[in-house]
């Protein structure tokens, strides 16, 4: 084991400030100093904590064309969520910068490029210069997901070094989709990151089954959700937690090694967490030895994948 191998990492499990950028940026924050505190070189946070997960759609009838209740919520999640271009995230950029740590933040995207008014459901990573490396914005919204958020493309689908690793990501349920991850492991990706808005649910099976698929380190996050976390003053808030459980989304960050077993078991239940690890590269080296998915196990003469990264937009202007 050398120095150059190892690469801490922090899993910040955290419920939002529900409905409220600016306050979930200044708590996403304060986990990214306490990461750097604790000396690693990328914290990762689950999908859509800026400004939350809509948890509104299957506890208000969410389907219901037309409704006035829809409208209204829908269009304060649209106001709360993250302008890339108008500078929501340059203090987290910053902050990166100055504690020289990376950073894959999950948040609801208002993007300019599609003329700002639809929300995606993006990851964003920022490298620890502060720069924004990639912005991937989730391909296709799971079920209910497609009321509020758009179907993304795949300029996203990036890979960026991290150490002696190659970090990669995904949004939820297109940690599933089995071309997505292969556009990742062909670009050398050895660090995979799922982020998820919670439940061990969703984390206890995948996380270990593309370790061990991919023979890489897989970091899973996901966000917390409890009833308590709707804050009072919420448009419609009665309506909404009037169904609501106690726990929506309960957690259960974990990590697998690239053998498929547990580093970092989905134990971390219901409570907010800052999970910290090191990762060895020597163990990826290791696995890539009898399966290598890109490489020596590979037929590229006979099985190809094509990528299309182009940002999707309406419209190209022409001077």
């Amino acid at each position: 084991m050398t120095s150059d191998d190892l690469l801490t990492v922090g899993l910040a499990q955290i419920a939002p400030i529900w409905f409220d950028r600016e306050k979930t940026l200044k708590k996403v924050a304060k986990y990214i100093s306490d990461a750097a505190d604790q000396r690693c070189s990328l914290v990762a946070f689950g999908e859509a904590i800026v400004p939350g997960y809509p948890f509104w759609l299957e506890l208000t009838d969410g389907a219901v064309f037309n409704s006035s209740i829809q409208k209204e919520i829908h269009a304060e999640y649209m106001h709360q969520a993250v302008s890339i271009e108008r500078g929501d995230l340059s203090e987290i950029c910053s902050l990166a910068k100055s504690r020289q740590i990376a950073v894959y933040l999950g948040c609801i995207e208002r993007p300019l490029d599609r003329g700002g008014h639809s929300l995606y459901c993006s990851m964003v990573f920022i490298d620890r210069n502060g720069n924004i490396g990639s912005v991937q914005r989730k391909l296709m919204p799971t079920y209910d997901e497609r009321l509020a958020w758009s179907i993304g493309d795949g300029n996203g689908l990036r890979v960026h070094s991290l150490g002696a690793f190659t970090c990669g990501g995904l949004n939820c349920w297109e940690n599933w989709m089995p071309l997505a991850r292969s556009a990742l492991y062909a670009q050398g990706e050895d660090l995979h990151v799922c982020i998820f808005p919670g439940s061990h649910r969703n984390t206890y099976d995948i996380t270990p089954f593309i370790a061990k698929e991919s023979r890489s380190f897989v970091i899973t996050v996901s966000g917390l959700m409890r009833k308590e976390d709707f804050p009072v003053g919420l448009l419609h808030r009665e309506r909404i937690v009037e169904h609501a459980p106690d726990l929506l989304a309960d957690g259960g960050s974990c990590v697998a090694n690239p053998d498929g077993t547990w580093l970092i078991e989905p134990t971390t239940i219901g409570e907010e967490a800052l999970l910290v690890t090191t990762l060895d590269h020597r163990r990826v080296r290791e696995e890539r030895q009898n399966f290598d998915p890109s490489g020596h196990y590979s037929r590229p003469d006979i099985l190809k994948l094509t990528v299309n990264r182009e940002r999707q937009s309406v419209v190209t202007f022409k001077e």
